[in-house]
């Protein structure tokens, strides 16, 4: 029961307004694995996943690993699934953030976007990019390219 006029609850949809992302690019969210309770992590798996021994992955949609082999400049050359790449960070201030060493995984995430696992993609995110209200930290919206090592 809820404390409305209906005693049910109002649920609103609020449009999204992302940034355009540039060719590429795609746009990381860090996430937990299954051994992971906020940022206390138990193992290197991720059963749910199936990742094991290691967590310097970066998913990506197998459509956009094809893609991106075919954009030149930064962030195009080949990706292929179990290339080993540095993730460049691209934010409003200029500065570029790197995480090195991870493993591209082919995973059915959506188009345009990609995920890695907090806290090692943490420094990827701009101290400075927070949510309006929450003031928590922008971890699911950060544009993002990859170099071969």
């Amino acid at each position: 029961m809820f404390t409305t006029d209906t005693g049910k609850a109002r649920l609103t949809c609020n449009a999204f307004v992302g940034d355009d992302v540039p060719p590429g690019r795609l746009v990381l969210q860090t996430l937990r694995s299954h051994d992971q309770f906020n940022t206390t992590i138990y193992g290197l798996d991720d059963r749910y996943r199936g990742i094991k021994d290691g967590r310097r992955v970066v998913f990506v949609h197998p459509d956009d690993l094809r893609a991106l082999a075919s954009v030149d400049g930064p962030g195009g050359g080949r990706f292929a699934d179990g290339d080993v790449v540095d993730v460049v960070s691209e934010a409003a201030d200029g500065t570029e953030r790197r995480a090195d060493a991870f493993r591209l995984v082919a995973y059915d995430v959506a188009r345009g976007t990609c995920a890695a696992y907090f806290p090692e993609a943490n420094v990827l995110v701009p101290l400075d990019a927070v949510a309006e209200e929450s003031n928590t930290p922008a971890s699911k919206a950060v544009v993002v390219r990859f170099e071969h090592r």
